[in-house]
Protein backbone atom coordinates (compact mmCIF):
# COMPACT_ATOMS: atom_id res chain seq x y z
CA UNK A 1 0.00 0.00 0.00
CA UNK A 2 1.26 3.46 -0.94
CA UNK A 3 2.33 4.95 2.04
CA UNK A 4 2.71 1.97 4.58
CA UNK A 5 4.72 2.10 7.56
CA UNK A 6 6.09 -0.31 9.51
CA UNK A 7 6.60 -0.87 13.27
CA UNK A 8 10.30 0.25 12.62
CA UNK A 9 9.26 3.79 10.77
CA UNK A 10 9.78 6.27 13.62
CA UNK A 11 9.27 9.98 13.07
CA UNK A 12 12.26 11.34 14.51
CA UNK A 13 10.67 14.32 14.95
CA UNK A 14 8.94 16.43 17.76
CA UNK A 15 5.68 16.25 18.06
CA UNK A 16 4.54 19.65 18.84
CA UNK A 17 6.85 20.62 15.16
CA UNK A 18 5.29 22.61 12.68
CA UNK A 19 3.63 20.00 9.94
CA UNK A 20 3.73 21.03 6.78
CA UNK A 21 2.57 18.57 3.84
CA UNK A 22 3.96 20.62 0.82
CA UNK A 23 7.51 19.90 2.50
CA UNK A 24 8.54 16.57 0.61
CA UNK A 25 10.08 15.26 4.06
CA UNK A 26 7.48 16.00 6.23
CA UNK A 27 5.57 12.48 7.44
CA UNK A 28 1.92 14.44 7.32
CA UNK A 29 2.85 13.50 3.69
CA UNK A 30 2.75 9.73 4.64
CA UNK A 31 -1.07 10.39 6.39
CA UNK A 32 -2.29 12.42 3.63
CA UNK A 33 -1.12 9.80 1.49
CA UNK A 34 -2.69 7.12 3.80
CA UNK A 35 -6.29 9.00 4.57
CA UNK A 36 -6.48 9.55 0.66
CA UNK A 37 -6.06 6.02 -0.09
CA UNK A 38 -9.29 4.66 -2.21
CA UNK A 39 -9.55 1.69 0.25
CA UNK A 40 -8.67 3.69 4.01
CA UNK A 41 -11.89 6.02 2.40
CA UNK A 42 -14.18 3.69 2.01
CA UNK A 43 -13.16 1.52 5.31
CA UNK A 44 -13.34 4.91 7.30
CA UNK A 45 -17.01 5.50 5.77
CA UNK A 46 -17.89 1.76 6.79
CA UNK A 47 -16.21 2.34 10.07
CA UNK A 48 -18.32 6.09 10.53
CA UNK A 49 -21.20 3.98 10.73
CA UNK A 50 -20.15 1.89 13.65
CA UNK A 51 -17.76 -0.64 14.23
CA UNK A 52 -17.75 -3.71 12.02
CA UNK A 53 -15.77 -7.17 12.16
CA UNK A 54 -13.32 -7.92 8.88
CA UNK A 55 -15.50 -10.22 7.20
CA UNK A 56 -18.32 -7.32 7.05
CA UNK A 57 -15.77 -4.68 5.88
CA UNK A 58 -14.65 -7.22 3.41
CA UNK A 59 -18.39 -7.86 2.16
CA UNK A 60 -19.27 -4.34 1.61
CA UNK A 61 -15.78 -3.45 0.17
CA UNK A 62 -16.30 -4.72 -3.28
CA UNK A 63 -13.34 -5.74 -4.67
CA UNK A 64 -10.70 -5.54 -1.65
CA UNK A 65 -8.52 -8.34 -1.25
CA UNK A 66 -7.67 -9.88 2.23
CA UNK A 67 -4.40 -8.84 2.01
CA UNK A 68 -5.19 -5.47 1.16
CA UNK A 69 -7.76 -4.81 3.66
CA UNK A 70 -5.47 -6.83 6.28
CA UNK A 71 -2.60 -3.85 5.50
CA UNK A 72 -5.50 -0.79 5.39
CA UNK A 73 -6.68 -1.90 9.15
CA UNK A 74 -2.95 -2.04 10.10
CA UNK A 75 -1.97 1.19 9.23
CA UNK A 76 -5.41 2.94 10.05
CA UNK A 77 -5.12 1.25 13.09
CA UNK A 78 -0.88 2.41 13.74
CA UNK A 79 -1.98 5.54 12.98
CA UNK A 80 -4.43 5.96 15.65
CA UNK A 81 -7.48 6.07 13.11
CA UNK A 82 -8.91 3.13 13.81
CA UNK A 83 -8.58 0.58 16.82
CA UNK A 84 -9.07 -3.19 16.94
CA UNK A 85 -10.73 -4.73 20.17
CA UNK A 86 -10.66 -8.42 20.16
CA UNK A 87 -13.12 -10.17 22.92
CA UNK A 88 -12.48 -13.26 24.71
CA UNK A 89 -14.60 -15.69 23.11
CA UNK A 90 -14.35 -19.29 21.49
CA UNK A 91 -14.13 -18.33 18.63
CA UNK A 92 -12.19 -15.33 19.03
CA UNK A 93 -14.05 -11.80 17.92
CA UNK A 94 -12.58 -9.04 16.63
CA UNK A 95 -14.02 -5.61 15.55
CA UNK A 96 -12.54 -2.13 14.29
CA UNK A 97 -14.14 0.89 14.68
CA UNK A 98 -13.04 4.83 14.25
CA UNK A 99 -11.16 6.47 17.47
CA UNK A 100 -11.64 9.87 17.86
CA UNK A 101 -8.94 11.11 15.38
CA UNK A 102 -11.16 8.49 13.01
CA UNK A 103 -14.01 9.95 13.47
CA UNK A 104 -13.50 13.74 12.73
CA UNK A 105 -12.65 12.53 9.10
CA UNK A 106 -15.86 11.08 8.78
CA UNK A 107 -17.38 14.80 7.62
CA UNK A 108 -14.61 15.54 5.20
CA UNK A 109 -14.75 12.02 3.86
CA UNK A 110 -18.51 12.29 3.36
CA UNK A 111 -18.32 15.27 1.82
CA UNK A 112 -15.63 14.39 -0.62
CA UNK A 113 -17.89 10.93 -1.39
CA UNK A 114 -21.00 12.99 -2.14
CA UNK A 115 -18.98 15.80 -4.56
CA UNK A 116 -17.23 12.56 -6.16
CA UNK A 117 -21.30 11.02 -6.81
CA UNK A 118 -22.52 14.71 -7.39
CA UNK A 119 -19.82 15.35 -10.22
CA UNK A 120 -19.22 12.49 -11.84
CA UNK A 121 -21.86 13.11 -15.38
CA UNK A 122 -19.36 16.00 -15.42
CA UNK A 123 -16.12 13.88 -15.09
CA UNK A 124 -16.63 11.70 -17.53
CA UNK A 125 -18.05 14.33 -19.63
CA UNK A 126 -14.58 15.76 -19.09
CA UNK A 127 -12.78 12.65 -19.68
CA UNK A 128 -14.38 11.66 -22.69
CA UNK A 129 -13.82 14.93 -24.29
CA UNK A 130 -9.74 14.73 -23.31
CA UNK A 131 -9.72 11.47 -24.71
CA UNK A 132 -11.59 12.25 -28.39
CA UNK A 133 -9.34 15.28 -28.28
CA UNK A 134 -6.01 12.67 -27.77
CA UNK A 135 -7.20 10.41 -30.39
CA UNK A 136 -7.90 13.15 -32.79
CA UNK A 137 -4.36 14.73 -32.41
CA UNK A 138 -2.35 13.50 -35.11
CA UNK A 139 0.73 12.32 -33.60
CA UNK A 140 4.37 12.24 -35.43
CA UNK A 141 6.21 9.67 -35.85
CA UNK A 142 9.72 8.76 -36.68
CA UNK A 143 10.79 6.58 -40.07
Amino acid sequence: MAGASTPNDHIDTDIDTEWDPFNRSCPSRLLLDRIGDKWSVLVIAILGEGSHRFSELRARIDGISQKMLTQTLRALERDGIVSRTVYPEIPPRVEYALTSSGHSLTVPLRALTEWAVEHMPDVVRAQRRYDENVCATPTSSSS
